[in-house]
Order: C-alpha cells, then structure tokens, then sequence
C-alpha cells in the first residue's frame, strides 16, 4: 500500500486522516504545516500527499510548488474548506493530481487515493522501462572510430538531412538511426523500421505506402503504409538495397515532393517524414551492376555514417564487455559475474565477423555457461566458434 504524508494545520483532520488510511493499511505521517511537511519529504520516501490549502506561514499552493519542484512524480491531493471553482483549477493547473473540498468525502478520498497510487506506479514502471530501453540502446565505446559516429550523429541529428549508414551486418545501423531520430526535433513524433530484406519484393510497395480495399486478392480493408505511420517523425529503410526496383522509384518520388500514393489509388497523400537508410551493401556496386537507382542513393547520401566493425575498434571490448555483462546478468535475474583481464584479453583476440550482435551473444552464452568468475579458460571453452 501506499505511505502517505498529511499535511494540514487542524490536528482533528490530520488524526482522521491517519485513522482512516491507517485502517485501509496504508502507512502515514503528519505534518502541522507546510514548512514540517518540505522537511518530512525532503527526509523521507513518499508515494502521496494530502496538503490543506489554508495554512499559516507557508500555504498549500506554495507547498505545492515545492512539492513539485523535488519530485514532480509524486502526486499531491489538495483540501480544502474554502475552495471553489477557481481554486480548484488553479491547484489542477499548478500540477495537483487532484483537489477535494472539506468536509472529507472519505469515499471519494479512498478512491482518490487509490487512483493516484496507481498513477504513481504507472509512472515508476515507465522510468524503469525507458530506463532498461535506453541501456539496450546505449553508444558503447570510446575509441576513435566510435567516437567519430558520435560526432557525426551530434552534428547532423537536429537536422532533416538524410542520412546513409552503412557498415557490416550486426555492427550497429539500426542503433545509429535511433539516436539520430532521438537527438532530433522529431524525438516525440514515431520512429519507424522498415527491414526491406524481410518484406516480399511483391508487397514491399504496400507496406511502405499502404493499400486500398480490393487493391489486389489479399487487401481486405484500407491500409495505411509506413510512411503514413511515420508521419511527423522518421522512417528507417534498413537493408535498403534489397529493395526493388518499382519500390525505389516510389520511394524517390516520396523523397523528391513529400508525396506517397497507396497501391490501387490515385490520390497523393503528403507526408512530413525524415528518411534515414542503411545497408551493408556497396550501393555503387549496385547501381554499377543497375540493381539500384543513382539518382535514388544521391537522395538518400546527404549525409553519409560508416559504421566501423568490432574487430576495428577492439579496444572498445572491455567496455562492451561491462555493459553487456550488467545487462544480461539483470535479464536472467543472477548476480552480476566477472571478467578477469586474461579473458578480456582472449576476447580482443576472436575475429569478429558477426561484430556486436555475435559479440553480445558470445557474453550471453559465457554468462550462461561459467561460475561466477569467467576466465580465459571459459572463452577458450565457449567463445570461439565450434568445429
């Protein structure tokens, strides 16, 4: 349940309150007014508060501003005796979860209360989220060739240039995009993936720019395309010289006017997008070879990201190590495990050909497999590829 601070200058209010929550097994503490209350909450851990606003010396309005002001993610229900309209929504628009005039309907208070504590998990379960989220997408790696991407991401993400990253499967393309797409304006807006290699060459054009009922045998119902999804934020072409040929001249004429039409209609739909691509491929091998349109990649080179692969920033390893290591060890729930500097030092010494993904995998699969102190004898045993 949830542990509750009360503060409100009318000792029978504060017992009542305490009485009653008490009762629901919440747990509470009490403050005579607003000065106690900063300095019970600035001692202690608190997932609601109550707060009257009429108070001598400090009142509840500007309580809860500094309420706010040290943790805005607790929320704060107002009381009061002489409230009304306006006051309510001056509480509600200086951030208050909620207000309530005495006297107390304890009821609507029980109710209050059990909603705001749910609010309050809600918003702990998303810091935690966005927190594991932002580790699984973390830049790892302080050598120069990382530190060059890094640099290049700084400088371009706050534009709508377009970029091209390439760089061998599994060093890291799709991570390059998302902190392009998180460090720019477009952040809050959608960030789309599309793996061209993944999609049917015959239904690439419908996933990218959506389809009309009836537009061929399987299209059921209207369908909007990536591009439409992303509207507003950025679209990821990922793989994108397996693309077809049909699919690159409509996504050329998106790049060109901003424009997409979905398969079986004739009317353009705009669209605001930003358009990062990637590929492992040499694309003026492709265009060499006509599998890929020149005009298309000059669209798309703007920008240009080499992403470098592991076996060219090693020193990077016992950093990837670490991160990998604390992020697996929290996934399988088991105590975090060591690497000694033998093993660190076999694992600079493995050719990397899948780079990060199987270097990832390779942690995984040694975290598994060893005691609690993994050492140069376990990536002998485990890390290298089997016969």
């Amino acid at each position: 349940m949830a542990k509750i601070l009360v503060i409100d200058d009318q000792r029978s209010i504060r017992n009542t309150l305490k009485d009653i929550l008490e009762y629901e097994n919440h747990s509470v503490d009490l403050a005579e007014d607003g000065e106690l209350g900063l300095e019970q909450f600035k001692a202690d851990k608190y997932d609601i508060v109550l707060c009257d606003i009429k108070m001598p010396n400090m009142d509840g309005m500007e309580v809860l501003d500094k309420l706010h002001q040290l943790n805005p993610d607790t929320p704060v229900i107002m009381i009061s005796g002489h409230g009304n309209i306006d006051t309510a929504v001056e509480a509600i628009k200086k951030g208050a979860y909620d207000f309530i005039e005495k006297p107390l309907d304890l009821n609507r208070m029980l109710v209050t209360i059990r909603n705001a504590n749910e609010k309050k998990d809600l918003v702990t379960e998303t810091k935690v989220l966005k927190r594991k989220v932002s580790k699984t997408f973390d830049m790892i790696g302080e050598s120069e060739p990382i530190a060059k991407v890094k640099e290049m991401i700084d400088k371009v993400a706050l534009t709508d240039a377009r970029v091209l990253i390439t760089g061998e499967n599994g060093t890291g393309k799709e991570l390059v995009a998302r902190w392009l797409h998180e460090k720019s304006n477009r952040a809050g807006q959608p960030f789309i993936e599309v793996n061209c290699a993944a999609i049917p060459s015959e239904l690439i054009e419908s996933e990218l720019f959506g389809h009309e009922k009836g537009a061929f045998t399987s299209a059921h119902k209207q369908r909007k395309g990536k591009f439409e999804q992303a509207n507003g934020g950025t679209i990821f072409l990922d793989e994108i010289g397996d693309m077809s040929l049909p699919a690159q001249a409509k996504v050329l004429r998106a790049l060109q006017e901003n424009i997409v039409s979905r398969v079986g209609s004739d009317k353009d739909i705009k669209v605001d997008v930003r358009v990062l691509a990637a590929t492992n491929k040499s694309l003026k091998e492709e265009i060499a070879n006509s599998n890929f349109r020149e005009d298309l990649y000059h669209r798309l080179s703007v920008i240009l990201i080499h992403v470098p692969a592991l076996n060219d920033r090693k020193e990077d390893i016992p950093l990837l190590t670490e991160h990998f290591k604390n992020i697996i060890c929290d996934e399988l729930g088991m105590g975090i495990k060591t690497f000694t500097e033998d093993a660190i030092d076999e694992l600079k010494t493995i050719n990397w050909t899948g780079n990060i993904r199987e270097f990832r995998n390779v942690i995984e699969r040694l975290i598994i497999l060893s005691q609690e102190t993994i050492t140069k004898d376990d990536v002998l045993a485990y890390a290298r590829p089997m016969n």
